[in-house]
């Protein structure tokens, strides 16, 4: 066994610290969630100014296309980084502000008017999607920096646990406060909170002890990041294939956006009801983030993603053929099943692929490549909905669950127990 560096050294040392700093930037993170959800809160606030089911669900395929989309255009930059911490403290103060901005929209939406309101909120979406996207990359190198890989899975699944349990009693709240208060005033409101805890989500990340690796080899003509991308697409089949699989995981969960709004239409749902189900969700993914984030890190997180697979197909074929409301709370917890698998358990296998010279690139690649397709298939998904009808859409998302699980069962190899490639060349150092 060789000998720990002094990167290493410095990062067991001060690991429950990391984790006890980190788990309270993901308490607090998941509170401003719960009051600022893009799956309940923002596609309500959406559709408070329009009926358009295609534009509501362009509210969480903005988010999650802007958080994917620039990470491989980071790549180069975030891999000749000897500490990435400065980095990410500025970066995620953009994915945080467009709050304060979504507040003042509702507060001026009487004055401004739909159209106006409509067009900033999208902006503000934009914005904030692309905030998170230039953070990304160097927050999960830092993460998967300064967190051992044995623990890498269970660390990402508590910080998602925690996170979610407080979105639940988060969401409970601004179900009520949604109640209780006219619109646009209580969507300000809730707005006004998240903003709140997105500030003590900030204060806790800044805390982080990140060592500078003084021994890590830099190249001095860095790779660009279209030919550092080039060569692994074409050594790594498996890695292909594993991207093909998380593409196809946004045709497979489209219909996923469009819950919150069908129940609202076909069932009558109040807002209440509306909270309580997002913390339904929220307690769902608590549950299996703790559970398959342990579990991927011992029995491997290909795994997780064939249950994460099946838990969508279920939820989709419930959801096309939910008799009543009461079923949507099932239809939640599969959904929740579903998200922490393509998210925590696929970020973890993703910096499973690689070692740490080359991960910002397959970072990059498996989270930019998938940009399209989250952008792409909530517009197809909602233009279905708006044209067919949501069922047809729940339809849709069932069968490409299946396809995406055949994948993940007969292609697809554990990236740990299967031959890692070899770094990308290094050209000259300094």
């Amino acid at each position: 066994m060789l000998p720990l560096s002094k990167v290493e050294l410095f990062n067991r040392r001060h690991l429950r610290y990391n984790i006890t700093v980190g788990l309270m930037d993901g308490g607090m993170f998941g509170a401003a969630l719960g009051f600022a959800s893009f799956g309940t809160i923002l596609p309500l606030f959406v559709a408070s100014m329009t009926d358009s089911a295609t534009l509501i669900g362009l509210v969480p395929a903005i988010h999650a296309a802007g958080w994917l989309l620039p990470q491989l255009f980071t790549a180069s930059r975030t891999a000749r980084l000897r500490r990435y911490k400065n980095t990410v403290l500025r970066m995620t103060v953009h994915e945080r502000i467009p709050f304060l901005g979504f507040a003042v929209v509702a507060l001026l939406l009487p004055k401004v008017g739909l159209q106006a309101g409509l067009i900033l909120t999208f902006l503000l979406l934009t914005w904030q999607g692309l905030g998170g996207g230039f953070t990304a990359n160097p927050w999960t190198s830092m993460i998967s920096k300064i967190i051992p890989p044995e623990a890498r899975g269970t660390f990402f699944g508590t910080q998602a646990a925690v996170a979610n349990l407080f979105i639940s009693g988060a969401a409970i709240g601004a179900g009520y406060l949604l109640d209780w208060y006219d619109a646009p005033v209580n969507f300000a409101i809730c707005f006004f909170i998240a903003v709140f805890f997105f500030t003590l989500s900030w204060v806790a990340l800044a805390l982080t002890r990140e060592p500078t690796d003084n021994e890590k080899v830099i190249d001095e003509h860095p790779t660009p990041f279209w030919q550092g991308a080039g060569t692994i697409l074409k050594r790594d089949r498996n890695f292909n294939w594993f991207l093909l699989a998380r593409a196809l995981s946004q045709f497979a969960t489209m219909g996923f956006a469009f819950y919150i709004v069908y129940a609202l239409r076909r069932f009558q749902m109040d807002e209440v009801t509306a909270g309580y189900l997002t913390a339904t969700l929220t307690i769902a993914q608590t549950v299996a983030n703790a559970g398959m984030g342990w579990l991927g890190d011992k029995i491997g997180h290909r795994a997780m993603l064939i249950l994460g697979a099946a838990s969508a197909t279920l939820s989709s074929l419930l959801a096309w053929i939910a008799p009543s409301l009461a079923w949507f709370f099932p239809i939640f917890v599969l959904t929740g099943f579903a998200n922490v698998s393509i998210w925590t358990n696929g970020m973890t296998m993703t910096v499973d692929f690689s070692g740490e010279t080359d991960r910002p690139f397959y970072i990059g690649l498996a989270q930019t490549l998938t940009a399209p397709a989250t952008m792409i298939a909530p517009l197809i998904g909602g233009w279905i909905a708006d044209t067919q009808g949501f069922i047809v859409t729940f339809a849709l998302s069932t069968f490409l669950s299946i396809v995406m699980m055949g994948i993940l069962i007969f292609i697809i190899k554990e990236p740990r127990k299967f031959n890692k490639p070899a770094p990308l060349p290094v050209k000259e150092t300094i």
